[in-house]
């Protein structure tokens, strides 16, 4: 059968001839097939069709059906400039405008989804590349050690264009659907590997790029792929933001379909360009094809072209299914540099709406997604059964490109390089049972350190999949004294990498020695980040602490965990930070016991898995967590009763073409009398670099709060405004706006000026109440200078005159985002 590689339509009449001997010639059929006589089986063919390159291959056994897939050629033209005069665009009396209103309205009719059970197998085949690749084996230094690298070039499906594969990822798998979103699961029969991506994390490098290049639904409002929410055609909204035309009336298949078509109104802004092809006639107006592709203009980062290509069929209840998707991407780091081709092609089949008997374990069963791989090995005929598209013959050629690349001494050594940027730790072996790191933290300076010098490292799995140990030494030239910490964890689970990695469940034990720099906590940051060092002013507000902690931890497949522990704190006092009464008695230090529990749920978080924090992809979920802390006077010689609870809710809302916003409210309150250090004190960011969950302009103990509430939220218009504006609008700058704002209370009983059983706040700090206005701050920023520097001007509104603090200053933050 002879097929078009893209849409996956049969090409009649194409045409197929002997390459040896005797020339035959054979032409296919009006359902592009060709029935091979047995006794050309082994001979070699060339296949050709109009529009086509040619493709080669050879007559296998009698009884197989053999797929050819053919490439749409492409040229290089000359450029045209065609001026029209203005449109007189109107939606109102607009046909195409009302086609579309009724093919959104009759989306809900042919939904398999709506029924109370759906499932169909899914194959998924991930090709990462090196587009128009223009390399010569027979010249350059590399040339000789680089031969091998033939034998991956390939040919864009899509373009033509010559490719140089890296990376092949093939996933095979089940999903359920059902009307409770909640019971939708995945079931995952085989996941496959192999190229570049085994230099780095291959769970990281799949995480990201699921999150990536999202499946797309075009009956959403928005689509979701690149990290970015897209416009979609049949989007409520759609006819404010696209122009729709009514251009033709095609075949598709043996299907008379109309041609819908459709562009933004803005080409700077966030949708397509396209077409839709509806079957002619149809009462429920189904959708048989779709084809999308970004404009040149649209200010996506990185991005040269996005192409959508999807493709349905009907089930005999007049249901529609999606038997194929395949998505493009086309990037480009810098300007100068190779251009690194992506593409997803996704095929569909067995769909059911009965519960089949071979799922019957996972309806029902907490969590979304299985992996059954780990007790079934995988093998090349698993794939070959699995397949519902054959792989290209350099794609089947990738499963040895690791090892062959690293035969070369300068991609091994750049291997290593990368390794080592992507993980910030240095492995010890292969593989690695410690790693040592992380780097950025070698060496701070800055506060009652001085300069700071930290060296530490990490167990791995392959010293012990269950037993982990971390931790670290550093000294400070300045105060020199010597700081530690160690950690030990037992995982009821066996682990791949990292005691980290998710879920976790197990028991841990940690003690540690260093300073506690109150009312400065970096969410997703070490303090001793070397980038962190620069700071806009150096308060020494910090004490010496001793910190033993003992836990057990559960996640659990529904992304909810649970986090009981006990702690023991042992304070001392600094020059800067005396522990005093009001009637001048010192003290040389206080104990703290306390048993807490932390509730944390994140339906549908993904991260990348780190070391020692996970980084979330995205922020789409709701985040919310729960933590309490309480220990009675006496308990491990505790000098005070602690008595606190906390909750926070973050979640980013989309808003469809006018960008997104980050929104995080938090609340907490000390129920009980606490010595200063154990109060609530907000986070102050003394560095130059926007951190999340911090104040800006703030000063460390500025406010000495028992009880607070706080809302934080961010704003990025996509380029909403500078999109509009002629000149700029080709810097592809975005627009951010910050809000921070605190309410706080300070009770008398937490209050040292009315309460002589407490300590004295510290003179160098502030350590206000606050009055009934709140703390705000705001920032305007412009993001994506360059494609990575996001730069914003602060202000402080409220409590200007406080003595010494900062009103206003310029913050930045490096990012890679699309």
């Amino acid at each position: 059968m002879i097929i078009d590689s893209i849409s996956g339509e049969p090409l009649p009449l194409a045409t197929i001839e002997t390459l040896k001997g005797r020339k035959k010639k054979l032409l296919a059929d009006e359902n592009g097939q060709i029935l091979i006589p047995a006794s050309l089986i082994g001979k070699d063919f060339s296949v050709s069709f109009t529009g086509y390159g040619n493709e080669h291959f050879t007559a296998s056994d009698k009884d197989t059906l053999q797929l050819v897939l053919m490439s749409p050629v492409s040229f290089e033209l000359e450029e045209i400039v065609v001026k029209p005069k203005k449109e007189k665009y109107s939606k109102k009396n607009n046909p195409a405008v009302d086609f579309v209103n009724h093919l959104r309205k009759a989306a809900v009719k042919n939904n398999p989804a709506d029924s109370p059970f759906y499932s169909y197998d899914k194959y998924e085949k991930t090709l990462i590349a090196v587009n128009n690749f223009k390399g010569n084996f027979d010249k350059g230094f590399l040339s000789k050690r680089t031969k091998f690298l033939e034998d991956y070039v390939d040919t864009s499906q899509w373009t033509g264009a010559r490719l140089l594969d890296i990376m092949l990822k093939e996933k095979s798998s089940t999903q359920i659907k059902s009307l409770d979103p909640k019971a939708d699961k995945e079931i995952i029969h085989g996941y496959r590997s192999v190229g570049v991506d085994e230099v780095l994390d291959q769970q990281n490098v799949q995480v990201v790029l699921e999150d990536v290049i999202r499946e797309v639904d075009i009956y959403s409002p928005s689509i979701n792929i690149l990290q970015n929410r897209f416009v979609s055609p049949l989007s409520p909204i759609g006819p404010d933001f696209y122009k729709y035309y009514l251009t033709d009336t095609v075949y598709i298949g043996e299907d008379r379909c109309i041609e819908l078509s459709f562009i933004p109104k803005n080409a700077q802004s966030m949708g397509f360009n396209g077409k839709l092809y509806v079957i002619e006639g149809d009462t429920n107006m189904f959708v048989k094809k779709v084809t999308m592709r970004t404009p040149h203009d649209m200010n996506v980062n990185f991005l040269r072209n996005l192409y959508i290509n999807q493709s349905f069929e009907r089930d005999s209840v007049g249901n529609r299914h999606k038997s194929y998707d395949d998505v493009l991407v086309e990037m480009q780091i810098i300007a100068g540099t190779p251009e690194f081709y992506g593409r997803k092609t996704s095929l569909y089949d067995n769909f059911s709406y009965l519960k089949r008997e071979d799922l019957k374990h996972y309806y029902g069963k907490l969590g979304s997604s299985f992996r059954l791989t780990d007790s079934i090995p995988i093998t090349p005929e698993f794939w070959n059964e699995k397949r519902m598209i054959p792989l290209s013959p350099a794609e089947s050629r990738m499963g040895d490109f690791t090892s062959k690349m690293r035969k070369v001494p300068f991609l091994y050594w750049t291997e290593k390089v990368i390794g080592l940027l992507e993980s910030g730790y240095v492995m010890t072996g292969k593989p690695s049972k410690f790693d040592f790191g992380p780097l950025n933290t070698f060496l701070s300076f800055g506060g009652r350190d001085g300069v700071r010098l930290r060296v530490g490292g990490m167990t791995t799995a392959a010293f012990n999949p269950h037993v982990f140990l971390k931790g670290y030494v550093a000294y400070g030239t300045k105060d020199r004294k010597w700081k530690y910490s160690g950690e030990i964890e037992y995982s009821f689970f066996k682990k791949e990498r990292f005691a980290s990695e998710w879920p976790r469940h197990g028991i841990y034990g940690l003690y540690s020695y260093d300073r506690d720099q109150l009312g400065q906590q970096y969410m997703y940051t070490s303090q001793d980040n070397f980038f962190l060092s620069l700071k806009r002013k150096y308060l020494n507000l910090s004490t010496y602490r001793k910190l033993a902690r003992g836990g057990y931890v559960l996640e659990l497949p529904n992304n909810l965990s649970i986090e009981a522990g006990v702690k023991y704190v042992y304070q001392e006092p600094t020059p800067d930070i005396p522990f005093m009464f009001h009637d001048g008695r010192v003290i040389g230090h206080y104990e703290q016991g306390s048993f807490n529990v932390v509730l944390r749920w994140a339906k549908g978080e993904k991260f990348v898995q780190g070391r020692s924090h996970r980084l979330p992809v995205n922020m789409d979920p709701w985040i919310i967590t729960f933590r309490h802390e309480y220990g009675p006077k006496g308990l491990f010689g505790s000098y005070f009763t602690t008595n606190r609870t906390e909750i926070s809710v973050n979640k980013r809302f989309w808003l469809s073409a006018f960008g997104y916003m980050d929104v995080v409210a938090k609340a907490g309150k000390v129920w009980s009398s606490v010595y200063f250090p154990a109060l609530m004190w907000p986070n102050a960011n003394l560095s130059y670099t926007i951190q999340p969950e911090s104040y800006s302009l703030m000063d460390p103990m500025e406010f000495a709060n028992d009880a607070y509430a706080a809302l934080d939220f961010t704003y990025f218009g996509n380029g909403i405004l500078f999109n509009r504006i002629p000149g700029i609008n080709k810097l592809r700058l975005r627009e951010a706006v910050t809000f921070k704002g605190l309410m706080g209370t300070l009770s008398d009983r937490n209050n040292p000026r009315l309460n002589g059983d407490l300590l004295t706040f510290p003179s160098d700090a502030i350590a206000m109440k606050m009055k009934k206005t709140p703390y705000m701050e705001i920032g305007v920023g412009i993001d994506n200078i360059l494609s990575v520097l996001r730069v914003d001007y602060v202000w402080r509104l409220t409590y200007r005159d406080n003595p010494g603090v900062d009103r206003s200053g310029v913050r930045v933050s490096f990012h890679f985002t699309l």
